[in-house]
């Protein structure tokens, strides 16, 4: 690992560490963890989260060069006079026009959205012709640990067989941080709320079959090995009320009248344009 690579290594530890938003400066210039998370997010259309862990922190790396470079060069640019340049100028002024138009055309659908208004009738209307879509399903809220032998499995529902309530669920929590081969382990097994088809068949008929603050009686084999379940919650399956759904409701609804309006508005503009 060369000087260089150890340093972009330590700054975003520290940062993710300390919490502290200066990565780097670079002749004065500050790199924020905030600027390497946007060109992250960009390069990878939002999808960064998804990048497996073992390989985000050599991107996280990759940028800082890149913006490290960046800065460098723009600093050189000034020294050298191109920003007095007659090039610079002309390609900075072609910036400026077309942000200037795509900012006027924001603001411009922005105000035209705020135009729009829907009655609470309409909402509620809606809202009744269509419960349909805001039914809920059944859903659960588990922990589980997992492990590859039966033999552990058995012995950890044994530790776990004589335990009520909340000793039962501290004591599972923490055999899941020290037991669990699963990434949810250091969370106390936490798999948070789920509904009916998300999980494997094997885990899903059994986790929906249990009652709340229960321990599956005997391990869950799956593909991935043996699973000892804590159920920790349930919420049955209902309709959102109309309170809930309301703000949905409202925005998909001024979203559409507000098509209907564009469309208007854009043949309105047509015929006052000259257009050749």
């Amino acid at each position: 690992m060369n000087k260089v690579t150890k340093l972009l290594t330590t700054l975003l530890f520290s940062a993710t560490v300390a919490g502290a938003q200066t990565l780097v400066t670079v002749n004065g210039a500050a790199i924020t963890k905030q600027d390497v998370d946007t060109e992250l997010m960009q390069a990878t259309q939002g999808r960064f989260n998804e990048v497996p862990a073992e390989k985000q922190a050599e991107f996280r790396k990759q940028v800082l060069k890149q913006l490290i470079a960046k800065e460098l060069v723009y600093g050189d640019a000034k020294k050298t006079g191109i920003l007095n340049s007659k090039e610079f100028k002309a390609e900075y002024n072609k910036l400026l026009e077309i942000a200037k138009k795509n900012i006027a055309i924001q603001v411009w659908q922005k105000r035209e959205l705020g135009k729009v208004k829907v009655s609470d009738k309409e909402l509620k209307d809606y809202y009744n012709k269509n419960k349909e879509e805001f039914k809920v399903k059944e859903s659960v809220h588990a922990r589980h640990i997992l492990v590859k032998e039966e033999a552990d499995a058995k012995k950890i529902i044994s530790e776990l067989k004589s335990l009520k309530g909340d000793k039962l669920k501290k004591k599972f929590m923490a055999l899941a941080k020290t037991k669990s081969t699963g990434p949810s382990g250091p969370q106390g097994g936490d798999l948070g709320f789920f509904v009916k088809g998300q999980m494997v068949p094997a885990f899903n008929e059994k986790v929906f079959s249990m009652k709340v603050g229960t321990v599956t009686k005997a391990p869950v084999k799956t593909q991935f090995g043996y699973h000892i379940i804590y159920l920790e919650e349930k919420k049955p399956a209902n309709v959102r009320t109309f309170k809930d759904a309301k703000a949905v409701i409202e925005q998909r609804l001024k979203l559409e009248k507000f098509k209907v309006s564009i469309q208007a508005k854009m043949k309105e503009l047509n015929k006052k344009a000259k257009i050749k």
